[in-house]
C-alpha cells in the first residue's frame, strides 16, 4: 500500500488497489458461476463465507471513529471558511442549498427510475451477504425523539447513525468556538485520529480483492450470470443520479452565472476530459481554473471559489450516495417512508462535509454506510458495490467539477451585482 507522509494538519494520502478489487470481484463471480451446482462449490462456499464476512467486519469496525474524526474536521473547516468574508458566507449558503437539492433530487427520481427499470431478479443475491431485519417504521414523534441520543456510547454500539451524526456536527461547532489554543489542541487530536483510522481502513481495503472475491463466489453461486447484469444495472442507475447533478451545474451556470449553456459547455470540455482521466477533483483544479479564465471570470474569484469548492464541496455526494442506499433498500424491501428519506438526506448532507479529498473507495464506505444505517438499510451489500465504485466515480468527478465551475461563475455574478465598495474576500 502506498501512502504519503502527511504534513502537519493534513490527512494521510493512500493509494488503493481499485482495479485489483474490481478484478477480484469479477474473478469471484466467474468462479461461482462456473462451479454452480457442483460438489466443489459446496465445499468451497463455507470457507469463502468466513473470509468474506471477516473482511466485512474489519471494514465495519472503522466506520464510526473515522466518520466522527472527519466530520469534526470538515465542519471546523466550514466554520473557518465562513469567517473569510461575506462572499465566502454567500458561497457556503449556495453550497448548502445545492447539497440539499442534490439529495432531494435522488429521493424523488431514483425510486421512479427503479420502478421504470427494475433491478434484475438476480440482484437479490447481493443480499446473501446481509441479514435483513424486520423494519419497524417509526411514527413522527418517535422519529423526532430519535434525533437525540441520550447515551452516545449506546448509540454508537447500536450504529444509530442519525443521532450520532447530529452529535458529531454539534460537537464540531462547539470545538470551532473554543479559544484558539484549545481549538487547535482538539483539532490536532482529531487530525491524528483521522490519520490513524485512514491508515487502518487502508490496510483493510488493501485486502479488498480477497474479500470481494470470496463474497462474489456466493453471489454468483445463486445468481449465475445474472450477477454481471446486476452490477451493470446498478452502475447505470446510480450514475444517472450523478448526471442529474451535472445537468444542474449547466443550469446554475446559465441562471446564476448568466453564461449561455453552449458557451459553458465548450469551456468545460477540457476540464471534463481531465476529470474523466484522473477521477479526482483536486487533480482537475488547474483545469477548472483554466476553464474559469476561458469564461471570463476574474482571477480573484476563481482563485478563491474553486480551491474552496474542492476543499469542502462534492455536489454529487448526496445524490449518488442516496442512490446507492435506495438501490439496496429496493432489493431488501425496506419501506422508504418520508421519515426514512428525510433521515437519509440529513445524514447524506452532513456526511458529505467529511468525505472530501478522500479516495473513492474510502469515501464510499464512510459516506454510504452511515446513510444506510440511518435509513434501516443493510450495509453488508455495500462491500461488493465498493468493488465497482471506480465506474460511478467517473460520473461523480464529472458532476463535481462541472458544479464547482458553475458555482464560481455564480459567485462572480454576485460580486458584479454588489456595490463596488464591498470587499469581496477577507483573507
Amino acid at each position: 500500500m502506498e501512502q504519503s507522509k502527511p504534513a502537519e494538519g493534513e490527512l494521510i494520502a493512500i493509494r488503493l488497489p481499485v482495479w485489483w478489487t474490481f478484478g477480484g470481484l469479477m474473478a469471484g463471480l466467474a468462479l461461482g458461476w462456473a462451479l454452480a451446482g457442483t460438489a466443489l462449490l459446496d465445499s468451497l462456499l463455507p470457507a469463502a463465507e468466513v473470509v468474506g464476512k471477516l473482511w466485512l467486519r474489519a471494514l465495519q469496525m472503522t466506520i464510526i471513529p473515522l466518520v466522527a474524526a472527519l466530520l469534526i474536521l470538515g465542519i471546523a473547516r466550514l466554520v473557518g471558511a465562513a469567517r473569510a468574508g461575506a462572499v465566502a458566507r454567500r458561497m457556503l449558503l449556495l453550497v448548502t442549498v445545492i447539497l440539499v437539492l442534490s439529495g432531494l433530487s435522488t429521493t424523488l427520481l431514483m425510486p421512479l427510475l427503479l420502478e421504470a427499470f427494475p433491478p434484475p431478479e438476480a440482484a437479490r443475491a447481493l443480499l446473501n451477504t446481509a441479514e435483513v431485519a424486520h423494519q419497524d417504521v417509526p411514527g413522527l414523534s418517535q422519529f423526532i425523539l430519535s434525533l437525540i441520543a441520550p447515551n452516545v456510547i449506546a448509540a454508537a454500539a447500536e450504529t444509530a447513525m442519525l443521532p450520532l451524526t447530529i452529535f458529531f456536527a454539534l460537537f464540531a461547532i462547539a470545538v470551532a468556538r473554543l479559544p484558539a489554543t484549545q481549538r487547535e489542541a482538539m483539532l490536532g487530536l482529531f487530525h491524528a485520529l483521522a490519520n490513524a483510522m485512514l491508515m487502518l481502513i487502508g490496510w483493510v481495503l488493501w485486502a479488498a480483492p480477497v474479500g470481494v472475491f470470496a463474497l462474489g463466489i456466493g453471489v454468483a453461486a445463486e445468481a449465475g450470470g445474472g450477477a454481471f447484469a446486476t452490477f451493470l444495472h446498478y452502475i447505470l442507475t446510480v450514475s444517472a443520479m450523478g448526471a442529474v447533478v451535472m445537468i444542474g451545474g449547466y443550469l446554475l451556470a446559465w441562471i446564476g452565472g448568466r453564461i449561455a449553456p453552449h458557451v459553458f459547455a465548450r469551456a468545460m470540455v477540457p476540464t471534463q476530459a481531465v476529470a474523466l482521466s484522473t477521477q479526482s477533483s483536486l487533480a482537475s483544479l488547474p483545469a477548472m481554473l483554466a476553464s474559469a479564465k476561458r469564461l471570463g471570470l476574474r482571477d480573484s474569484t476563481a482563485d478563491f471559489a474553486l480551491p474552496l469548492a474542492v476543499a469542502i464541496f462534492r455536489a454529487t455526494s448526496p445524490a449518488m450516495n442516496l442512490a446507492v442506499a435506495i438501490y439496496v433498500a429496493t432489493l431488501a424491501g425496506v419501506e422508504l417512508t418520508p421519515a426514512v428519506m428525510l433521515a437519509g438526506i440529513a445524514v447524506a448532507f452532513v456526511i458529505s462535509v467529511g468525505s472530501v479529498s478522500l479516495p473513492g473507495s474510502i469515501s464510499f464506505v464512510i459516506s454510504i454506510g452511515p446513510i444506510a444505517s440511518a435509513m434501516g438499510i443493510p450495509v453488508e451489500p455495500l462491500v461488493l458495490l465498493v468493488a465497482v465504485e471506480m465506474l460511478p466515480d467517473i460520473m461523480r468527478t464529472l458532476g463535481n467539477v462541472t458544479m464547482n465551475v458553475a458555482i464560481a461563475a455564480t459567485v462572480e455574478q454576485a460580486r458584479e451585482d454588489e456595490p463596488a465598495t464591498i470587499d469581496p474576500v477577507a483573507h
